[in-house]
């Protein structure tokens, strides 16, 4: 006898869709498990959300969110540049200038919410907020510099514009970490008027290095001179007191030789005696006495 299956068409198909619901579900569940951790880089933040509004801030880590209820936003902590190729200004002369500045900024930590509650992300911040306050406060403080001390001071003048940045943005979601003047550019007339400039200062500055190279070597020439006439004077007095010493020793001997005779009348006699060699003169005057000396 055959044997025939009542189960109607019907709900066999009934009973094919549940199944094929019942696997959607469980893959949606097993997907939506997925989507339901995040985890946050060392160098960002996550601003999280739940229906679009803002409920706080994720620190770096692994994280949950309710699938389809809460998301989150990305936000770098990292620092950013961003280079300003034509800012011109004018300097307290009036000379135009364009200068290429480099602003280097990050986002602080405690503010990523503010950042995107008000900007949404970092190129819309930097577009709305340092493409209009950079160009502004390089000129405000540029203008404070003529065009030579704003070359010659540079470091001086990069700080004033870093510092005037970072007051004018400080209600802000960022931190200006320091701005680098790459070129001051200015007009091929006024270039070339510092060139002569220059030039006239190197030559000034070389005659005054002549002048005083010779005003040196007149100075050497002088003292030299005085040397020599010292060296002169100090002979010629040694010269003269060797004299005066000379004839004071004469002198005192002379004196002294008279005295001796003076006190010794026979010493005369005696150093004639002395020196006599024995013989007569040869001629004599009449009546003058045989010059002999009397030895008693």
């Amino acid at each position: 006898m055959e044997r025939k299956d009542n189960v109607h068409p019907l709900r066999k198909a009934g009973g094919s869709a549940s199944l094929v619901a019942l696997a959607i579900i469980i893959l949606a569940l097993i997907g939506a498990s997925f989507e339901s951790w995040y985890t946050v880089d060392q160098r960002e933040r996550a601003v999280t959300l739940r229906n679009g509004a803002i409920t706080g801030v994720a620190e770096p880590g692994l994280h949950f969110k309710l699938p389809f209820v809460d998301s989150y936003a990305r936000v770098s902590t990292q620092s950013h540049v961003v280079k300003f190729e034509q800012v011109e200004a004018y300097s307290r002369d009036q000379q135009p200038a364009t200068l290429v500045v480099s602003v280097t900024y990050s986002v602080p930590a405690d503010r990523v919410d503010m950042l995107y509650a008000r900007y949404g992300s970092i190129p819309s911040m930097s577009a709305r907020l340092l493409e209009r306050k950079v160009p502004d406060q390089v000129k405000t403080i540029f203008g404070q510099f003529t065009a030579i001390s704003a070359v010659q001071d540079r470091a001086k003048l990069t700080m004033g514009i870093s510092d005037a940045l970072r007051h004018s943005v400080e209600d802000q979601p960022i931190h200006i970490e320091g701005v680098q003047i790459e070129e001051i550019g200015y007009s091929p007339a006024y270039e070339a008027s510092v060139e002569d400039r220059m030039k006239a200062e190197v030559a000034v500055f070389t005659r005054q290095q002549n002048l005083e190279t010779e005003r040196i070597n007149a100075q050497i020439a002088v003292t030299q001179a005085k040397g020599r006439a010292d060296s002169v004077v100090a002979e010629a007095q040694a010269r003269a007191q060797a004299v005066r010493l000379a004839g004071e020793a004469e002198a005192a001997a002379i004196e002294a030789k008279g005295k001796a005779l003076r006190e010794n009348p026979s010493l005369v006699q005696l150093i004639a005696a002395e020196q006599w060699d024995g013989k007569l003169p040869g001629t004599m005057v009449p009546g003058s006495a045989v010059p002999f000396i009397s030895v008693k």
